[in-house]
């Protein structure tokens, strides 16, 4: 009897220690502030919270995205970073894609009023034309940078709840679907937020799949283009000439702040003859030996909405005019 109940009380200091080492493990592989972010998944009405801590349960914290986001290619000063995209071979492909396309391309430029070199472009930058998607789950990326990236975690912890949505919405794999270090999806490199509000199923089978259909794509770029109020036919941005002598200005972002009047009262001066009130930004792109100045319009601003690097917009902008001289000049 002594026997059976020393073995019932250590069975049951057992039982406690097992649960107790469960519980313990449980904190040690939940995110900080994963309480806070669960209610305000609970609160959509679209997961419990036994659902939300168990995909959170799954999702690992990258070290090598924190990484990849603390250097990206945009933090390469200009002359480094436009041999990236301006190439050859991406400027050979990107016809080769836009000829394979000319069907849904031609389309969504019609009904978006975007020009058709503007949404190739946007696709050869980001992605090389569907060639290089993403090698991170996109579960992965979202959590690391929504949980363990203070400087942009309220952004990022936005998007892992549109991200949780959006694959309930459009019946994706949500522990598998691949995609940037920052969680951008598709050919376009869509945010999960940007998918939610910006894809379209352009060819009518019932899903908006950035993935394996070329015309839902292409459509979702320009419908993108179209909802931040993109202006066909307007120039992006001009080459400024600097005034010996004149002071030496810092890039401007944002909408359009002033004028070219202005910026001509301060030595930069252009000769597209343009009005002088016409609304206008300047750049500053760094060379080996300089810097190149710019005027950047609102269809600039409008690009920038895409990816906030006045780096990347540029070379959007000249790829997509390399694009347009070499399909003319192959017509």
């Amino acid at each position: 009897m002594r026997n059976s109940a020393l073995i019932v009380v250590i069975s049951l200091l057992w039982m406690q220690f097992s649960s107790f080492s469960k519980a313990e493990s449980a904190v040690a592989t939940s995110h900080p502030g994963q309480a806070e972010f669960v209610s305000r998944v609970v609160a959509t009405g679209q997961y419990t919270a036994a659902e939300v801590n168990s995909i959170l349960a799954e999702a690992k914290h990258k070290q090598s995205i924190l990484d990849m986001y603390k250097r990206p290619a945009e933090s390469k000063p200009w002359f480094s970073y436009r041999p990236i995209f301006m190439t050859e071979q991406r400027l050979a492909e990107g016809l080769v894609f836009w000829r394979e396309n000319q069907a849904a391309i031609s389309q969504a430029a019609t009904r978006s009023a975007v020009e058709e070199e503007i949404i190739v472009a946007i696709i050869g930058v980001e992605t090389y034309y569907g060639r290089i998607l993403g090698n991170y789950r996109v579960l992965d990326a979202l959590t690391t940078l929504g949980f363990y990236f203070p400087r942009r975690q309220e952004f990022f912890s936005k998007e892992l709840l549109e991200y949780l949505l959006l694959t309930k919405e459009e019946n994706l794999p949500l522990k598998e679907v691949k995609g940037s270090y920052a969680g951008a999806m598709g050919l376009g490199q869509f945010m999960p937020s940007s998918y939610r509000a910006y894809a379209v199923d352009a060819d009518g089978d019932g899903r908006r799949d950035l993935w394996g259909s070329r015309a839902d794509a292409i459509a979702s770029v320009a419908n993108y283009f179209k909802a931040h109020h993109w202006r066909k036919g307007e120039l992006i941005a001009v080459p400024a000439q600097q005034a010996e002598g004149a002071e030496v200005l810092k890039s401007k972002l944002g909408k359009p702040a002033s004028t070219l009047a202005a910026y001509a009262s301060q030595g930069y001066t252009s000769a597209a003859g343009l009005a002088a009130q016409t609304p206008a930004n300047i750049i500053a792109l760094e060379q080996e030996d300089g810097h190149d100045y710019w005027l950047t319009f609102h269809n600039f601003y409008v690009i920038t909405r895409y990816n906030r690097s006045p780096m990347y917009a540029m070379v959007v902008k000249q790829l997509s005019e390399q694009l347009r001289a070499a399909r003319a000049a192959g017509e």
